[in-house]
């Protein structure tokens, strides 16, 4: 079982990965499901609750940075952080209390910037909900 608070500095309520399912050399699959108590739900389409398609990218920013700190050998000071998205489709709607896969991939490493893709699988149906393609930047932490 992976550490994801180990890995990464976020924590609740900035937090969007719940469980690594499996890792490999260069992808990585996770798991997430947004609840209905979540705040934001609150103002994001009051009485027809939508997930913010900015955390759904954020779910996938995440689950990749856990993907780079576990496969690529660091300094310690450094952490992977957004320099770059590239393209963003949003292809269906992600509820509350929906289980989500999330899978990152590692495209190519050019120095400090890692070119990634991404996708937010649906469970069951696996039906997809945003495909992404970014790029993460090694920063030094403070």
């Amino acid at each position: 079982m992976i550490d994801i608070q180990a890995l990464i500095p976020h924590r609740d309520p900035f937090l969007f990965v719940d469980l690594v399912l499996s890792l490999e050399e260069t992808s990585i699959l996770a798991e997430k499901t947004f609840h209905a108590t979540d705040d934001f739900y609150r103002g994001h389409y009051p009485g027809n609750p939508i997930t913010p398609g900015v955390l759904l990218c954020e779910t996938v920013f995440q689950t990749a940075a856990i993907l780079v700190l576990k496969r690529v050998p660091l300094k310690p000071d450094m952490m992977p952080v957004l320099a770059r998205i590239e393209d963003a489709r949003f292809k269906a709607i992600v509820r509350p209390e929906e289980k989500l896969h999330i899978k990152a991939q590692l495209q190519e490493r050019c120095g400090k910037f890692f070119l990634m893709s991404g996708e937010i699988l649906k469970e069951p149906d696996r039906k997809q909900a945003l495909k992404i393609q970014f790029s993460l930047a090694l920063t030094e932490q403070k």
